[in-house]
């Protein structure tokens, strides 16, 4: 897989920060309030839920787990459910700040489980450390649709969370072939993402596995819009900014089989 844009200590900062502003986003919101964008949860589950995933992700990190773990704190809605609204900000930022704590003892290459496959991705803290970043920037995003907050990205994040998800757009999940589904790859098969200054993406699908590039190209597919709006977009989130042309069909096939890990 490709290379991380940023340092681990700049992922180790940005999952306290992520989070900061995610407080300050839901702070005096009823937390009873659906999330659209998250069907099923109102905000104090997405809440619970990031909380949850941080605090998985430490445990993974300091016990040195080498195969997976309970993760019920981060999918069963009953976990932290004993939390008061009022408390939930606070234990937001309590665990990323113990989250960030223990990665950073531990360093970016110390060995640990993770879900990701083995030959695409180190099975490291580094992992960690930008997943989490990822995870706790777009639920942020959830939480500002809600609230009416304004959701602001660094580009330089945005891009990286970009380069992120097309990474696991290379994995077999992603791409070999299903009972019922059409085939993805195939000859002349190609997307092609365009952010103008932030940076610009191709994505082959006509070899034996998805294989992605920095830089534009003829493609049956094209996606141009504000970076902030193409990772929205590929999140299946609300993203106005976003045009696509071309190959629709495509595209919404890569789309849903891009998607599987949204699930998990």
């Amino acid at each position: 897989m490709g290379e991380a844009l940023l340092t681990f200590d700049e992922y180790c900062d940005a999952i306290v920060a992520q989070t900061d502003l995610l407080a300050r986003h839901v702070k005096g919101a009823d937390t009873s309030v659906p999330v659209p964008t998250c069907p099923g949860w109102d905000l104090g589950r997405l809440l619970r839920h990031v909380g949850g995933d941080h605090r998985w992700a430490e445990d993974i990190v300091r016990t040195r787990a080498t195969e997976p773990t309970d993760d019920d704190m981060v999918n069963d809605p009953a976990a932290y459910a004993h939390l008061h609204a009022s408390a939930l900000g606070g234990w937001l930022v309590e665990g990323a700040s113990r989250l960030a704590g223990t990665l950073r003892a531990a360093g970016p290459d110390v060995p640990v489980w993770t879900p990701a496959d083995e030959e695409l991705v180190q099975q490291s803290a580094m992992f960690w450390a930008r997943r989490m970043t990822y995870e706790t920037l777009l639920h942020r995003a959830d939480a500002a649709l809600v609230t009416g907050a304004e959701f602001v990205v660094e580009d330089s994040f945005a891009v990286d969370a970009v380069e992120e998800w097309l990474e696991f757009a290379t994995v077999p999940e992603a791409y070999e072939p299903l009972p019922g589904v059409p085939e993805l790859l195939g000859h002349g098969r190609s997307l092609g993402f365009d952010t103008g200054a932030a940076g610009a993406w191709l994505l082959d699908l006509g070899g034996d596995r998805p294989v992605w590039r920095r830089g534009t190209g003829a493609a049956a597919v094209s996606v141009r819009g504000p970076v902030r709006d193409l990772l929205l977009f590929l999140y299946d989130r609300p993203a106005p900014g976003v045009e696509t042309r071309g190959d629709a069909e495509l595209l919404d096939l890569w789309l849903g089989r891009t998607r599987f890990w949204l699930e998990a």
